[in-house]
């Protein structure tokens, strides 16, 4: 009888706090499909951010965000911090933004969980319908 206690405690737990994504994620091009590299996400300060710590293409783990404006110029792509301040919104997580590297511009950012160990990264300009999304896993 205490074991199947304890097991409807432990479900219930998972469903009602969900699974966090703050973790490491493999990172996959949404036009190639091809794998990137990992980026970790994490709270600070009550905010979700991310930032990319494995490339990889050999040639560009040593890349430099050229493109970047600001405090972001020069800075090496190993290190940056492309997602900034996202807040939970029931089971999604929007409100902050998204770097692309490649051509040093912010996009409002969504975060949508799927299943386990899935999320889908949402970037756009205005709304949601106009952008693009990328597909990453958990890495284990």
């Amino acid at each position: 009888m205490k074991i199947k206690i304890l097991f409807f405690l432990i479900l219930f737990f998972q469903f009602s706090f969900g699974q966090s994504i703050c973790g490491r994620w493999k990172t996959v091009d949404d036009i190639s499909g091809k794998e990137k590299g990992v980026v970790e996400i994490f709270e600070f300060k009550g905010k979700i951010y991310g930032r990319i710590v494995e490339i990889f293409e050999e040639e560009k783990r040593y890349l430099k965000c050229d493109k970047c404006d600001g405090e972001d110029k020069g800075k090496p792509y190993i290190g940056l911090v492309i997602i900034r301040g996202l807040s939970k919104d029931d089971n999604i997580y929007n409100g902050g933004k998204v770097l692309d590297p490649k051509i040093g511009r912010w996009y409002h950012c969504k975060i949508t969980p799927d299943g386990k160990d899935k999320i889908i990264i949402r970037g756009y300009i205005g709304i949601p319908l106009f952008g693009r999304s990328q597909t990453w896993s958990r890495v284990k």
